[in-house]
């Protein structure tokens, strides 16, 4: 007989991020071969049993799709014996720190790892209802250095969805969506969380608008899966940022329009000083405010190494958001937390603005697959606070 009314806190496995039955391999012959006749019943096989492990392994169910669908099944079981035995007063939590992202085609950046957990989650009976982000990642550990792994553990809210939740359009679910999701998404960056993150802690939010009705519908009256809405989430998101573009001085929009065609590499004076008039700016005036190189006909932004030690906002005659922000990541950079809060300080109200940016900088090197770009700007939460 089951147990129920439990409150219930779990960290399930992370689709096929890591197989810690082939790990264990390493240190079990050794165990068996000293613990064999204390515990002959934990010890019985040659090697760690693997076939039930519940990841995605291609390699042990001969295909990608038959891998999927293992875990999908799986994981949907223990998901509807969580719902079972959950109270009934409390929320089920769920750490989730997986990250993948594909492209697939007109759909946007979809993740098969998250889309194929919460399928699983949803079918069980649960809802999504909110998403705390936890930070809980080292910057420091192995599978972390020099790539743009999550800082935190996302954990998703879940509740019983009610069975007579009724049935929504696509174009209903969209309104929901563009409605809610920037106001979320503006409550998640002033907690101060990671941009590496911010992808993955909305989808709590987006997901809690999807779940609240039975089923969601297209034009021809087939359900919207969970991988589309996935994919609707990401592009309401990138809307969202692109939006708050409209908080940025003229300087730093033409900085974000330009770095995200040519990154730091140069480009031709013309082109530059025609999108200029587009953002009502100048070349001119972008050298004078310190964020850019113009010589020999050619242009480009200046690296954050390359700003200058002894910059003071306070005594800057044309403070912009861009230099604001690269100054940040070079003193985090050079001399840590300390120094760039005391950079903080100086910065006022005007670190809002920057952290903004800090965002959408992210988000944008994510897209365009620069994750060495990204990188410092993984951890806005001393000196963007």
């Amino acid at each position: 007989m089951l147990s129920i009314n439990k409150v219930v806190s779990t960290d399930p496995p992370y689709y096929d991020n890591i197989g810690y039955a082939d790990l264990s391999d390493f240190f079990y012959v050794w165990l068996r071969r000293s613990l064999k006749p204390i515990f002959p019943h934990l010890f019985t096989t040659l090697a760690v049993p693997k076939a039930e492990e519940l990841v995605a392994t291609p390699y042990r169910h001969g295909s990608r799709e038959r891998a999927e669908a293992f875990f999908l099944s799986g994981m949907t079981q223990a998901m509807h014996r969580l719902a079972q035995q959950a109270h009934p007063t409390f929320p089920v939590t769920i750490y989730y720190a997986f990250k993948q992202s594909e492209s697939s085609g007109t759909a946007g950046i979809v993740s098969t790892g998250w889309d194929t957990f919460l399928d699983a989650a949803i079918r069980a009976g649960f809802g999504i209802s909110g998403t705390w982000p936890v930070r809980t990642e080292l910057s420091n550990r192995m599978i972390g250095s020099g790539t743009n792994a999550l800082a935190s553990s996302i954990v998703l809210v879940c509740r019983p969805r009610a069975a007579d939740a009724p049935s929504a359009t696509r174009r209903e679910f969209l309104t929901a969506l563009k409605a809610e999701l920037p106001v979320a998404l503006a409550h998640l960056q002033r907690g101060n969380i990671a941009p590496v993150d911010l992808a993955q802690a909305s989808i709590g939010p987006g997901m809690a608008v999807y779940t609240r009705y039975g089923k969601v519908l297209d034009a021809e009256g087939n359900p919207i899966t969970v991988r589309d809405a996935l994919a609707l989430i990401n592009r309401t998101l990138d809307e969202a940022l692109a939006e708050q573009e409209g908080d940025f001085d003229a300087d730093s929009r033409w900085a974000l329009t330009w770095f995200e065609q040519s990154g730091f590499a140069e480009g031709e004076y013309g082109v530059a000083e025609q999108l200029s008039k587009s953002k009502n700016t100048s070349v001119a005036g972008m050298v004078e405010a310190g964020i850019l190189e113009s010589k020999r006909g050619k242009v480009r932004l200046l690296r954050p190494e390359e700003l200058p030690v002894d910059w003071d906002p306070a005594t800057d005659p044309r403070l912009t958001g861009w230099e604001t922000v690269h100054h940040l990541i070079k003193v985090l950079a050079s001399g840590g937390e300390g120094p760039a809060a005391v950079l903080l300080a100086k910065l006022g109200a005007k670190a809002e603005v920057a952290r903004e940016l800090a965002y959408r900088l992210y988000a944008l090197c994510e897209r365009k697959k620069r994750a060495g770009r990204g990188a410092g700007l993984q951890r806005p939460h001393p000196e963007l606070a």
